[in-house]
């Protein structure tokens, strides 16, 4: 069988896709290499949400394209966003690529791997996207073992202005609630501890079928598995957040206080224009309310700055909202034209040099805010999950607080790693106790207070028990983890 090898770029969305087709194709008897030059077949998943990434796509098909001439490699094929949006364009003006795979056509990658080549070849228009994987379809994780995402759902119905991924995903659809269910178990019983639901709008889960707060009934259920210790889900839409949701994320200690809810604006105006309704004050209060509700959450959101007819007024309110609204994560995307996005064709475009200098101006405000809020934290003790030794140095461990979402967050860095309190060596995966430090703008630096590793997981409560036997590796997931390939 040809050796393949999967380069996965954007969001955690993507990543479960890509991991869907390696399953398929390692259960088929394909082998997975890290390596690009080893590898035979080459899969590039691809994203086209905003423009950065849409070249970072394009460069890595290019960059693959190479090993063609100069590798082992005798097939490219492009999946993914940017292959959904244009799969005719590919196959004409890249000649490498040898076929591309639709976001609906996941399932059909052996097929496409062991078929004849299509480019140049005319294809009938792919029909809408409609495919969801199930707990029964194989996958082959590239996280940490220790790690792992759920997606819940696919597609959205929101009519967002700067938005395509209606038309790259398809109609919202969410997955069989006894589905989410029985993959949780399937993963705690092989070693996961901390599980991410995500979806393009989680909140909405369950709404497609008939589901009342399925959202929050699903967390309910999966707080009560045995195996997991901690249980998130990204991806809020703030008119989504429900009291019997805010009340599901306090009432049970599994669940991480921990909300990423996507805001984009904070004036009225600029909401009303984006498609996306509310107001500053009204998310305030919303604020507000999950605090209340839910003690010591950590918050997240996005921003997008210079959407067309922003003027220095509506970044100026942007600016006041940040401030009161006092944050622990935010991201700031300066906006780009997307073709087929409503907003491409709204007048009043914002030029590149006011859109970068107003990104800057925002993170420098979000950074003043995370810096005081992570110095607050140091002298005291949290529980936090080892993700294992830092890239940058081995004497130097990575960890995470409840409040940080893989990838997206700020770390905790550990440096007395093999120094523990009762002489057992940590190990990645672990949850232990952590005395914070020290504080920087977004990351933090600690020690190892104690090992908690054997709790029943569900209360992290920093009480002992005994040492549980640690599950056995799964061989299948380790050839994603390697360079130079790239499972991102």
């Amino acid at each position: 069988m040809p050796k393949v090898g999967f380069i996965s770029l954007g969001c955690p969305k993507n990543l479960v896709d890509s991991e869907v087709m390696m399953g398929i194709l390692a259960g088929s008897g394909y082998e997975l290499t890290p390596r690009a030059d080893e590898a035979e077949v080459l899969v590039v998943n691809t994203c086209s949400f905003i423009a950065p990434a849409e070249r970072e796509s394009v460069e890595t098909i290019l960059e693959m394209a190479e090993y063609k001439k100069f590798g082992a490699a005798r097939k490219l094929i492009v999946a993914g966003c940017l292959a959904e949006r244009y799969r005719e364009q590919i196959l004409e003006q890249i000649p490498e690529v040898d076929a591309v795979v639709g976001t609906g056509e996941v399932e059909q990658i052996l097929a496409t791997i062991e078929g004849p080549p299509r480019h140049g070849a005319a294809r009938e228009p792919a029909p809408p996207p409609a495919y969801l994987y199930h707990d029964m379809t194989p996958r082959l994780l590239a996280t940490p073992r220790h790690a792992a995402y759920i997606k819940i759902a696919e597609g959205c119905d929101h009519p967002c202005a700067f938005c395509i991924i209606p038309q790259l995903r398809g109609r919202f659809r969410s997955r069989r609630f006894e589905s989410v269910v029985r993959e949780a178990e399937n993963l705690g019983r092989a070693g996961v501890r901390e599980v991410t639901l995500i979806g393009q709008d989680t909140t909405s889960y369950g709404e497609d079928l008939g589901l009342r707060d399925g959202l929050p009934v699903l967390l309910e259920r999966l707080a009560q598995l045995p195996d997991l210790c901690w249980v998130r889900f990204l991806y809020c839409y703030p008119n989504r957040v429900t009291p019997r949701l805010l009340e599901t994320i306090a009432e049970y200690p599994k669940l991480a206080k921990y909300m990423d809810m996507p805001l984009q604006h904070a004036s009225r105006d600029m909401l009303a224009r984006m498609k996306r309704g509310s107001s500053g004050e009204a998310f305030l209060k919303l604020l507000e309310r999950i605090r209340g509700t839910i003690p010591g959450v950590m918050l997240r959101t996005s921003f997008i700055v210079g959407f067309p007819g922003e003027t220095q007024a509506d970044f100026e309110e942007l600016c006041d909202f940040v401030r009161a609204a006092e944050f622990d994560w935010m991201g700031v995307f300066g906006y780009s034209d997307v073709d087929k996005a409503k907003s491409y064709a709204l007048e009043n475009k914002v030029d590149e040099e006011t859109i970068a200098a107003r990104r800057n101006r925002l993170m420098a405000i979000q950074q003043r805010i995370s810096r005081r809020k992570l110095r607050a934290r140091v002298g005291k003790r949290y529980p936090a999950l080892l993700e294992g030794p830092s890239k940058e140095s081995e004497l130097v461990w990575e960890a995470r607080l409840e409040g940080m979402a893989p990838e997206i967050d700020g770390k905790l860095y550990i440096t007395d790693v093999e120094a523990s309190a009762d002489g057992q060596s940590p190990q990645a995966g672990d949850i232990v106790s952590v005395e914070i430090t020290e504080a920087y703008a977004y990351d933090l630096v600690g020690r190892i207070v104690e090992l908690l590793e054997a709790l029943p997981c569900a209360a992290l409560a920093f009480k002992g028990t005994e040492k549980q036997p640690r599950p056995a590796p799964n061989p299948l997931r380790q050839v994603a983890t390697g360079a130079p390939l790239r499972i991102l």
